[in-house]
């Protein structure tokens, strides 16, 4: 062999000693070994470069069948821990290098849930779907509201929040955004008040603005917006509806007590002002209160997205509409601009739903988000962060910045975050940001930009210094 002939390094492409322990109740196998195989990168165990036993013989070792360690590699590739080598065998990967500029904090979207292949579950609720329904019909036109299996679907999502219902008070919509608008065309005129909390979802202002509509805040405490203050604009402004999302608010992630939502309920009744009640994050918190239209049925037009719990690419979301006018004229605006649901979307939800997948991917998200929230508690401080439940935080900012400004300085080091601005209705905000905790789907990636976020929290405008090119 000549002297600068390659030698092939046998420590690097032996089998390392790596017996991972399976335990009965601890999950699925092909996960616990891809988890084990996770460590033992983590841990320095395996090192990039080092082959693994093929798959045959890692599944004698293990005792289980052929496909379980194939499902637990491909897993692993997923989690870019392995890469094949053809004939050579399957290898311990070098770490990916993140070329991403920015860490976006900014986009409210569930982190990806901990313990669950959510891979595994599209392809196999697609399977379900493509077996069970007809093609034809999953890609034709579908004009009322959902089917009827749809409608079952939406009774058994919310059934949580109000126990048993009829399915036909369910309407099946592409997307909470959709519902909004829909709402605003039926109960609303050009010109008409819609009153929002002084601190309020951007949507809701856009779809109001779009229609001519007019936005028009109330005051609020420390629990939401205030009863007296309700009644007040009701006199004062004869407004058409009212927008709440009561439930871990985005942006400030207040929830409403319970007393204050029958007081809102009551006002809503006696002034005969319907709300839209947005409820998106519900599900993701500990112990909520009954929704405002469990105090109000007839008044509430009820909201809940997927988009939130499961994953945003199901742009699906349920409205509770109990009369059955209303409802009608509910579609007919809906249809008037967003005919109807993806029907192979809307099978796919309505398979997850019923079948019971939803609910362990609905856990495995809020399971993540609280992880993520203890994270942010953990590094920011209880100055800027306490741990709670959802998708995001709202950080007070210290009195030397501004929202706009930290926005801005955030972007220079690399990080995306949503200052109060964005969510004002009476041209005066908070001073605060939102960060969103999903959106950045690695832990450790997240913890980097919390600690880079903390260090700019803790800089003075005067003091940073942006690079300028």
């Amino acid at each position: 062999m000549g002297q600068n002939a390659p030698v092939e390094n046998h420590a690097r492409t032996a089998v390392p000693p790596w017996p991972p322990q399976l335990r009965r109740g601890a999950g699925p196998r092909f996960l616990q070994i891809a988890d084990a195989l996770q460590q033992a990168v983590t841990d320095g165990l395996l090192k990039p470069g080092n082959r693994l036993p093929p798959q045959r013989e890692l599944a004698a070792q293990l005792d289980v069948d052929l496909t379980t360690i194939t499902r637990a590699y491909d897993e692993a590739r997923r989690r870019n821990l392995l890469e094949g080598r053809g004939a050579r065998g399957t290898y311990v990967a070098a770490p990916k290098v993140d070329l991403t500029s920015v860490l976006d904090l900014s986009m409210n979207t569930p982190p990806p849930p901990d313990g669950v292949d959510f891979g595994d579950l599209l392809k196999q609720g697609l399977a379900q779907v493509l077996m069970r329904a007809d093609n034809e019909l999953l890609m034709t036109y579908h004009l009322g509201g959902g089917s009827a299996s749809d409608r079952e679907a939406g009774t058994r999502w919310i059934a949580p929040m109000f126990g048993s219902m009829h399915a036909d008070q369910v309407v099946v919509c592409p997307g909470a955004q959709a519902a909004i608008a829909a709402l605003i065309l039926v109960r609303t005129a050009p010109g008409d008040a819609i009153l929002v909390e002084r601190t309020s979802y951007p949507g809701l202002r856009a779809a109001a603005t779009q229609f001519g509509r007019r936005v028009t805040p109330v005051g609020t405490d420390k629990d939401g917006m205030l009863p007296q203050a309700f009644e007040e604009a009701c006199r004062q402004h004869s407004p058409k509806l009212v927008y709440l999302n009561p439930t871990l608010q985005n942006p400030t992630t207040v929830t409403m007590p319970e007393k204050r939502r029958k007081e809102l309920a009551a006002v809503a009744k006696r002034c005969n002002v319907p709300i839209i009640e947005d409820d998106p994050y519900w599900l993701l918190a500990e112990s909520p209160p009954p929704p405002i239209a469990t105090y109000a049925p007839e008044h509430v037009y009820y909201i809940s997205t997927l988009s939130k719990c499961l994953t945003p690419g199901l742009r699906v979301a349920f409205v509770l509409v109990r009369d059955p006018v209303e409802r009608e004229r509910f579609l007919v605006a809906l249809r008037s601009f967003a005919l109807m649901v993806a029907p192979l979307t809307a099978a796919l939800a309505t398979q997850w739903i019923l079948d019971g997948s939803a609910n362990p991917l609905m856990l495995g998200v809020r399971g993540e988000a609280r992880a993520r929230h203890k994270m942010a508690s953990d590094v920011l401080g209880g100055r800027y962060a306490r741990p709670g439940d959802g998708l995001h935080i709202w950080v007070e900012l210290p009195a030397y910045w501004r929202p706009y400004q930290l926005a801005q300085a955030a972007e220079s080091e690399g990080l995306a975050v949503t200052p109060a601005e964005a969510f004002a209705t009476d041209g005066e905000s908070e001073n605060a940001i939102r960060i969103s905790l999903g959106n950045v789907s690695d832990r450790a990636r997240l913890r980097a930009a919390l600690q880079r976020l903390s260090r700019l929290l803790e800089r003075r405008p005067d003091a940073y210094g942006g690079a300028v090119v």
